[in-house]
């Protein structure tokens, strides 16, 4: 058994997300650092598709009653079972009554934390993961709190202790550079907003606002700018994690995993090879939006899974 000591500023139990169904407005709500929650699971050699822990915030704290191994991915942690400094991504035993502690995010926002057995939750819509609106999922459909203890089934030993190398790691600091296909309203926006603007040019940098989360992330800065005598929202259609929506003050929205529809001119969409930032930009942080091309995308997409096998072949 695990218990909480300490949830941090939220913890959640996520997967590879709930798909299928968007035409009754549920959303994915998948962990939103997609790598990071796969590498935790390929270290412990977990099943496809394993729920693990989303956390965000300083002060985690986990109690084991039972010797468990343990990994930690995502956002570069300070991680500690006592007074020894845990390695994060790599595959972590402790014995019976170890309490794991996370005082400090070094790098990046969110973090992930896997266990070596499969997390004892039911499945909603054939997922584990945490709906906070719809309120299921994951733990009684909730964040974790204090005092909430997870059990373990289907417990076993990793075959060999893995560690990911520090090469496929990505960088998680600012600025973000995210690379944006031109969205279905891109000609309602000026010839300028449409090229997203150079991130050579630094008076151009966006930054987060305070008010994101896992539905969306805000900017602020030069405003996206409508062209003359067009309608600056549509009709609700289908949105996708990545969609960057213009509202009427030009302040982009970027889409995380929380929403299936909405209601504003979609100016672009984050390619997949980018998309995994998302779980990484924090309150005021730069944001750079840079235009590419669908076969740019698709090179940069093949290009990290190309690289992301030969490496695990090696190990």
């Amino acid at each position: 058994m695990i218990t909480i000591l300490n949830p941090a500023f939220l913890s959640l139990i996520v997967d590879d997300g709930r798909f299928g169904y968007g035409d009754i407005g549920v959303p994915p709500s998948s962990g939103l650092d997609r790598f990071a929650l796969n590498m935790a699971r390929f270290i412990l050699g977990n099943p496809e598709n394993a729920p693990v822990l989303e956390i965000m915030g300083n002060g985690l704290s986990l109690l084991f009653s039972e010797s468990v191994t343990f990994a930690v991915t995502g956002a570069r942690v300070k991680a500690v079972l006592g007074d020894v400094t845990v390695e994060p991504w790599s595959a972590v035993r402790v014995p019976k009554g170890s309490v794991l502690k996370v005082p400090e995010v070094l790098e990046g926002f969110r973090y992930y934390v896997g266990f070596s057995g499969t997390l004892e939750v039911e499945p909603v819509m054939g997922s584990y993961t945490t709906n906070l609106e719809c309120r299921f999922g994951g733990f009684r459909g909730r964040p974790l709190m204090k005092g909430d203890v997870l059990t373990l089934r289907d417990m076993c030993e990793p075959a060999g202790f893995q560690a990911i190398p520090d090469e496929l790691i990505p960088p998680m600091k600012e600025p973000h550079i995210l690379r944006v296909l031109p969205g279905p309203e891109a000609d309602r926006f000026t010839p300028a907003s449409v090229k997203f603007l150079s991130h050579r040019d630094e008076a151009l940098f966006f930054r987060a606002s305070a008010r994101l989360n896992r539905t969306g992330i805000r900017l602020e800065g030069p405003a996206v700018e409508f062209r003359d005598r067009v309608e600056q929202s549509i009709i609700s259609e289908g949105t996708l994690p990545g969609t960057v929506q213009v509202p009427a003050d030009g302040q982009p929205i970027i889409n995380c995993v929380e929403r299936t529809i909405g209601g504003y001119a979609r100016l672009g969409t984050v390619i997949d090879a980018d998309l995994d930032k998302l779980a990484h930009i924090r309150p005021f942080d730069r944001v750079i939006l840079s235009v590419t091309d669908r076969e740019e995308a698709c090179r940069l997409s093949q290009a990290r899974k190309d690289s992301i096998a030969f490496s695990i072949k090696k190990q």
